[in-house]
């Protein structure tokens, strides 16, 4: 069997990132591993993005290889000897094929759900419109961005290098078990963000942990290129 389960390109990927307390994600915490803060704050980022050109076990997928997926996650790490694995715990992953969200779901056992989505992408010279849809109890929710067009390198001990630069994901299976995937991509460019505009029922998407957020302002939405990535299918459980 390959060692890479899924291979895609990820493209235009907005977060929007927001602060919360620690004692929010305490319940969500993976066992092995602790919350990574960014200048002593602790963040979740509502996500968006375009999955292209998807493949399992380098078999294209026909038909559902090209999604949006939105999702929410959160940033942990976990201390090795002297290595530390930055990563991400995902709440929620909502991709539009019940096909694609059983096979996640069951394979890794993680959230995933299946809504309606939809996206507009214009890009030109000097300005990108990303804007991303999702329908939920028969509304439209929308993440969007209007960005410059001009790609530039993530800068050292920026918001953008602390939420792009986490390169595994971990899984809460159970109160007493947890599990470990790497996630390969080179550094991503980013785009500088000129406008944002966000409309998320946080309380349906993710339940009612997450209501402040309804009424919260994110600390910062910054948007990246994307490029290929690929997911490792051996996982480590601890």
């Amino acid at each position: 069997m390959s060692d890479t389960f899924l291979s895609a390109q990820w493209e235009n990927l907005i977060m929007a990132n927001y602060a919360v307390h620690p004692d929010l994600l305490k319940r969500y915490l993976p066992k092995g591993v602790e919350l990574d803060f960014y200048n002593d704050k602790v963040y979740v980022s509502l996500v968006g993005f375009m999955f292209k050109k998807t493949s399992l076990f380098k078999i294209p997928i026909p038909f559902l290889g090209t999604f949006e997926e939105i999702n929410l996650r959160f940033y942990v790490k976990r201390i090795e000897g002297n290595t530390i694995k930055r990563g991400v715990v995902f709440i929620n992953e909502t991709v539009p094929y019940k096909p694609v969200a059983w096979l996640a779901n069951k394979l890794y056992k993680e959230h995933y759900t299946a809504i309606p989505t939809k996206n507009t992408i214009e890009i030109g010279e000097l300005e990108k419109k990303i804007r991303y849809e999702w329908k939920i109890n028969n509304a439209w929710n929308h993440l969007a961005v209007n960005a410059n067009s001009e790609k530039e390198q993530m800068l050292p001990g920026t918001i953008e290098e602390f939420i792009f630069e986490h390169y595994y994901g971990y899984t809460k299976i159970n109160s007493s078990l947890s599990q470990e995937y790497k996630v390969n991509h080179p550094s991503w460019l980013v785009n500088k963000v000129k406008d944002y505009s966000i409309n998320c029922d946080f309380i349906s998407m993710y339940g009612n942990d997450f209501s402040i957020l309804n009424n919260q302002q994110p600390d910062s939405v910054i948007i990246a290129e994307g490029s290929a990535v690929t997911v490792d299918w051996k996982r480590k459980s601890f």
